[in-house]
């Protein structure tokens, strides 16, 4: 790139900071990034709402005696909520009618067989913390009633897996926080230069544009470096801000060289198909299909961009997931030198 991409470039940064949509864009990532520690525990109630503390949940316990009895047994093990025994099942509803309980389970034995019925609250703001509460006590009562009962079987059956003790707020800023503030700005980054060149193209200032010493390849080169280098920016800074909070960041480095070679690839896939397809609103739609197809599609893989982020963010990253940073610098590589060949044979004139 010479300086008359150079020169676009510093352009393309000029029009953007007075551009109020994608400086409101930065400001919400910047927010997010900046207050992260307390930001996500609200996140993770959302992600999880089981995850919520210091939320009781009284549920009322009626039915066939014996059973009850292990119901409320297991149901008084769960950290967030609390048994009540009631003698009827008429007695326990009345009692949830009345908001004196969250819920009612009516545990019977029939056939042999021990049915749990669950009363919860249909719509308020406090029915999601306690459905996943009463699912997960129900859970634990089915796992210890297989337990109990296996020892009644002809044959030993294999063990129960081991439940999971992962903390979700770990889950969520690895899995979910850190690739967002990564990839977000590499999705607006390519939206933007969509923008660019297809409001050059309409708006005829490309024409203007070629006034100057510089040609179309020089034009796009200017448009790429300008907005597929406000994303490795962004990460750096959203990783500096996350680890200011105390959230541990590992390999920065590498993470930063892997959402720069993400903007380069999808950048140079957003200029090209504007390229091709010069109305803006085509090319937006063109865009935001080819995204959600590449990335979309990366998801089934083993190894695919959010996984190598969170690998790589834990310090739990092996040699598939540095090949996987590698292969994607070499598709920025190939990517960026597909563009250039469409731009030195396309005709600017025929776009204007």
């Amino acid at each position: 790139m010479g300086d008359g991409s150079l020169a676009i470039a510093r352009r393309e940064l000029a029009v953007l900071r007075a551009e109020k949509t994608i400086v409101l864009a930065l400001l919400i990532q910047l927010f997010i990034a900046a207050f992260s520690s307390f930001l996500v525990v609200g996140l993770v109630s959302l992600y999880d709402p089981g995850s919520v503390q210091g939320y009781q949940v009284d549920v009322a316990l009626s039915g066939s005696e014996a059973e009850v009895r292990d119901l409320a047994r297991v149901v008084a093990d769960q950290p967030a909520m609390r048994p009540v025994d009631f003698p009827t099942e008429a007695a326990a509803l009345a009692a949830f009618e009345r908001g004196d309980v969250d819920a009612v389970l009516v545990a019977e034995r029939r056939g042999g067989r021990t049915f749990v019925r669950a009363t919860v609250p249909d719509s308020n703001v406090e029915t999601t913390v306690t459905v996943v509460q009463v699912r997960e006590a129900l859970q634990a009562y089915e796992r210890a009633e297989r337990t109990e009962r296996a020892v009644f079987l002809e044959r030993t059956p294999l063990d129960l897996p081991a439940e999971g003790g992962s903390s979700p707020y770990f889950g969520f800023t690895y899995t979910v926080l850190v690739p967002l503030l990564l990839f977000l700005p590499v999705f607006i980054s390519g939206s933007i230069a969509v923008d660019s060149l297809t409001e050059e193209i309409d708006r005829g200032t490309l024409e203007l544009l070629r006034v100057a010493p510089v040609s179309f390849a020089d034009i796009v080169d200017g448009k790429l470096l300008a907005a597929a280098g406000l994303a490795p920016a962004q990460a750096a800074l959203w990783i500096a801000l996350l680890r200011l909070n105390g959230t541990a960041v590992a390999h920065a480095g590498l993470l930063v060289a892997f959402v720069a070679s993400l903007a380069v690839f999808v950048v140079s896939l957003a200029l090209a198909i504007a390229v091709v397809a010069p109305d803006r609103r085509t090319a937006q739609l063109l865009y935001s299909v080819a995204v959600l197809v590449v990335f979309g599609g990366t998801t089934v893989l083993p190894v695919n961009p959010s996984n190598v982020a969170a690998r790589l963010a834990i310090d739990s990253a092996d040699t598939t997931s540095v090949a996987a940073v590698v292969v994607l610098a070499v598709l920025a590589v190939a990517g960026y030198l597909g563009l250039r060949a469409l731009t030195n044979r396309v005709d600017p004139a025929v776009l204007g």
